[in-house]
């Protein structure tokens, strides 16, 4: 009797608009468990289909364009895709249970960025690839680590969040588009030489953007077509970059773990809070000796500017050591896991006069980034009062 009154409920709640050939819920609609539902025309919520809804809801074309739009997010246990010619959400759908992309990709508006595919609690999805995934926004909200099954084009580029709190909601969409030329719905550019000391380069093909107000880390991929190579040819030297909303440049997010080759892997960050970076991508950092050619200057005059020997990033690489030396070879100052907090005074293990102002003056630096020799850095730098 349930069964059949939720029938009944549907059938009222759900009405069909001749001139729109689309089915319209202005109702308070309930699935209970074995229902389904098959929208073979376009749908419009106008009424209440939430989260404890049971079943199979599926969206089916072999030639039309299937929309999905109203006022309010529309929210299956199950949801299946099997439309030629591709879905187009306009409203948000959201999903509890499974899902499974049949045929088409699943359309949101770019520029629409809270329009988006949802997943809650985490539950899975099968059948993506490149020419079935979401192009456009979705969301995540669970426990669970989570892929979002993202992609622009015929291009699938999953990122990967790891596991989080149950309430935390996360969004994200994949754009292979330049960031020094990005669509307008950002407002502005990312210019890729805008960028923080240690990153040697970024990706010029491609970019994520990720929301979310809590700490987490994210995993990005690549294949063939983001041409990694011209980034680095070592991926031991790929970093995750973001544009950092508060310094408008690019910021080393780090390197937590990568796999992978020059034609496919993946990278994945530190920890950060996603809406600190308007976009996100990959970059590389230098190798051994690439910055001997760039002098650091810093004026340690008490005017609160340009205090401190500054490393931007150097907080991405906590076993760090840097020595200082004078004209002569002597260590004037050293420090483990340096914090950009060196204001020009002496502390050198042959320092007489310790704690005192160093002279005006150019000083050697050897910067080691960890137990790989290889990233190690040295250079020069100035000190000018």
């Amino acid at each position: 009797m349930k069964f059949l009154l939720s029938i009944m409920a549907l059938y009222m709640s759900l009405l069909i608009n001749a001139q729109t050939s689309a089915f319209h819920n202005y109702g308070n609609i309930k699935m209970h468990e074995n229902a389904s539902i098959g929208f073979h025309t376009d749908f419009i919520n106008d009424g209440v289909l939430d989260d404890d809804n049971s079943g199979l809801a599926g969206f089916y074309s072999d030639s039309e364009i299937r929309t999905v739009s109203g006022t309010n997010r529309a929210v299956f246990e199950n949801l299946e895709f099997d439309v030629i010619n591709d879905v187009e959400l306009y409203s948000s759908i959201g999903t509890t249970g499974e899902m499974s992309f049949v045929n088409g990709k699943v359309f949101t508006p770019r520029n629409v960025t809270n329009v988006s595919l949802d997943y809650i609690n985490h539950k899975f999805y099968v059948g993506e690839d490149n020419l079935r995934h979401v192009d456009g926004y979705s969301s995540a909200t669970g426990a669970n680590e989570f892929t979002f099954p993202i992609g622009d084009d015929n291009r699938l580029r999953p990122m990967i969040l790891s596991s989080q709190s149950a309430t935390t909601k996360y969004s994200g969409a994949y754009y292979f588009e330049n960031p020094n030329t990005p669509p307008s719905q950002f407002g502005g550019s990312f210019p890729t030489s805008q960028k923080q000391i240690f990153i040697k380069n970024i990706s010029n093909l491609e970019f994520w953007d990720l929301d979310g107000n809590m700490d987490t880390t994210i995993t990005l991929t690549w294949n063939q077509k983001s041409e990694i190579n011209t980034i680095s040819e070592n991926i031991d030297l790929l970093r995750v970059v973001g544009w950092s909303v508060t310094e408008s440049k690019w910021v080393d997010l780090g390197r937590a773990s990568s796999s992978g080759n020059l034609n496919s892997g993946k990278i994945m960050s530190n920890s950060f809070i996603p809406d600190d970076y308007t976009i996100i991508t990959i970059g590389s950092e230098f190798a051994t000796g690439e910055l001997s050619d760039i002098n650091l200057i810093f004026t340690p005059n008490g005017d609160n500017t340009n205090e401190t020997l500054t490393f931007e990033g150097i907080e991405q690489y906590k076993n760090n050591k840097l020595s200082i030396f004078n004209r002569w070879g002597n260590v004037v100052y050293e420090a483990e896991n340096y914090k950009n907090d060196w204001k020009g005074k002496s502390d050198g293990r042959a320092t007489v006069n310790k704690n005192q102002d160093l002279p005006d003056g150019t000083y050697f630096y050897l910067l080691k980034l960890g137990s790989d020799e290889s990233k190690n850095q040295k250079g020069w730098i100035y000190i000018h009062r």
